[in-house]
């Protein structure tokens, strides 16, 4: 940005996106990967009460298919709220409300730690949106976005930054991918990859400088903590690259130092 830079200018590295993107492309073999290591680490529990009653669905209007007594053992398979899909020792999988799976006892004998109940609720929202500040390239950011959860891994994401320079102000609009890993996890690491548009407004006063707009790319990586079922705190970095009309691409670094995230 000659007339207009947010900070000094510097080469886009080919070989540096190129692994950051090389990386993201394995994302989805990881993620596939990731329910098999899962499976072997999965918690069986030993039912205490007199039985439980095994759902076809998460919910009381799924009839019951099978009922599994004192003294066996079931594996948690996964959760949805306040309901666990479980397997039997012979093979059977159903669904168990939790207030049955809060007397099941673990292989030591002590009572069976369920987690966060909320947590568990926040991943079947699908709608979420926030706010965060940072630090555009040396200038200041404030940033707002929109989300929609293609599935408990997958988001897209729409964001809208404002940048205040000392040289020039801009706005951006860019539109990505997240991956999510471990979503499960109170505090979930993301990976994000998208694309979008930068209009740069320079703040020249004895020359008159010319407004741009530049396509933008960019690559980065975050920390998400789920504080309950509805809100999040965020942090998130960003590596853009600015793709001018020029052959010096520019390079900006982008820090949202925290943001604050909700559910809807």
């Amino acid at each position: 940005m000659h007339e207009s830079r947010l900070q000094p200018a510097r080469h886009y590295s080919r070989r540096r996106l190129q692994c950051a993107l090389n990386a993201l492309l394995l994302l989805p073999l990881l993620m596939h990967l990731l329910p098999a290591w899962a499976d072997d680490a999965n918690q069986k529990v030993t039912v205490a009460e007199p039985f439980i009653e095994l759902h076809t669905g998460p919910g009381r209007g799924y009839p019951i298919v099978y009922v599994v007594e004192r003294g066996r053992d079931v594996e948690i398979v996964k959760r949805r709220t306040d309901w666990f899909q479980v397997k039997t020792d012979r093979d059977i999988t159903g669904w168990v409300a939790r207030r049955q799976m809060a007397s099941t006892l673990s292989p030591t004998g002590e009572p069976v730690d369920l987690g966060d109940p909320d947590r568990e609720e926040g991943l079947g929202r699908r709608w979420q949106g926030g706010v965060s500040g940072g630090d555009f390239g040396g200038a200041s950011l404030v940033s707002v976005y929109a989300g929609y959860s293609i599935t408990d891994n997958l988001a897209v994401e729409l964001t809208v930054n404002q940048v205040l320079g000392d040289f020039s102000n801009a706005i951006s609009a860019t539109i990505g991918l997240k991956q999510v890993i471990l979503p499960e996890l109170r505090i979930s690491p993301y990976f994000v990859l998208g694309t979008g548009v930068i209009f740069i407004e320079p703040r020249a006063t004895l020359v008159q400088a010319m407004d741009r707009n530049d396509q933008v790319g960019y690559v980065g990586a975050g920390l998400q903590f789920y504080v309950t079922r509805r809100f999040m705190l965020r942090s998130e970095y960003r590596n853009n690259i600015i793709f001018t009309s020029r052959d010096d691409n520019e390079e900006i670094d982008e820090w949202k130092y925290l943001g604050f995230g909700f559910f809807f």
